[in-house]
């Protein structure tokens, strides 16, 4: 038994060695209570697409969950030939424009070190969970420049600032408690979307009684309404917060459905 089980770990280390180059990180903003950077990985030249993926965890604006909803995707893209930049961003405290800033600048940096990384800046997507869905879908629909993204994967998205649709916390944290009605439709990305805004994947759970489905069909809906190619897949169980779970009952047609759509582009 133990033999297979080391069998295993040399398998599984062998996989994750061939489909990516060893990571490294960039500080990107540095404050006196906190920093925001990038984890690198970079896949292996002989796979590399040019296509690379900011990743956005989430955690309510609170905290970050940065293994299975960031670090732990790096192998899947990796063997995809996508290189994937986990980022971690800075919490608003109430502030928004932080971790906007940060996610910004994460896009920016890549675009910046495209050549270096054999990075096509013209296929850089981002992709955020929960809260960070709603930090990935409000740099596509407000973004612009070298800011903006090709693409956008979002997995049990908070879309919607409306106190009635949008996750408490994630409201709270990202606009403060008694934001102005303005700033609550200003940052409800549905009603942000233009034919401009990048094509999106997007991924949830129908019994998910953290974040409301809602905010993903509504988001749906808008980019079909503006002609945006656009996937949403909804899983009949598996709550919120999956991510990157093997544990996920439908782990495996996640997978599989990502990467159809990946390559469909």
């Amino acid at each position: 038994m133990k033999r297979i089980f080391l069998s295993i770990i040399v398998l599984m280390t062998a996989a994750i060695t061939a489909s990516a180059q060893k990571p490294f990180d960039i500080t990107l903003n540095r404050t006196d209570n906190d920093s925001s950077t990038i984890r690198v990985f970079l896949p292996k030249k002989n796979i590399a697409t040019g296509r690379a993926v900011v990743v956005c965890p989430g955690g309510g604006y609170s905290h970050l969950a940065m293994e299975h909803e960031g670090y732990d995707w790096a192998d899947f893209f990796g063997r995809m030939g996508v290189a994937t930049i986990v980022l971690k961003y800075k919490m608003p405290h109430g502030n928004h424009l932080i971790p906007i800033g940060d996610a910004e600048q994460a896009i920016k940096a890549v675009r910046a070190h495209a050549q270096e990384w054999g990075i096509n800046p013209n296929d850089v997507g981002i992709m955020g969970s929960s809260a960070g869905g709603h930090l990935a879908s409000t740099i596509s629909t407000h973004s612009t420049g070298d800011s903006a993204p090709n693409f956008q994967i979002l997995f049990y998205p908070v879309v919607s600032m409306d106190s009635n649709v949008s996750h408490g916390g994630s409201h709270d944290n990202f606009l403060g408690k008694n934001p102005k009605k303005e700033m609550e439709l200003e940052y409800s990305n549905a009603l942000k979307v233009t034919p401009q805004t990048p094509r999106a994947f997007i991924v949830l759970a129908s019994d998910d009684r953290s974040v409301k489905p809602q905010n993903s069909t509504e988001y749906y809906q808008a980019l079909c309404n503006n002609k945006v190619p656009a996937m949403i897949v909804a899983y009949p169980t598996g709550g919120h917060g999956f991510g990157y779970r093997p544990s996920f009952i439908y782990h495996s047609q996640m997978l599989t459905e990502l990467a159809a759509w990946l390559r469909s582009f």
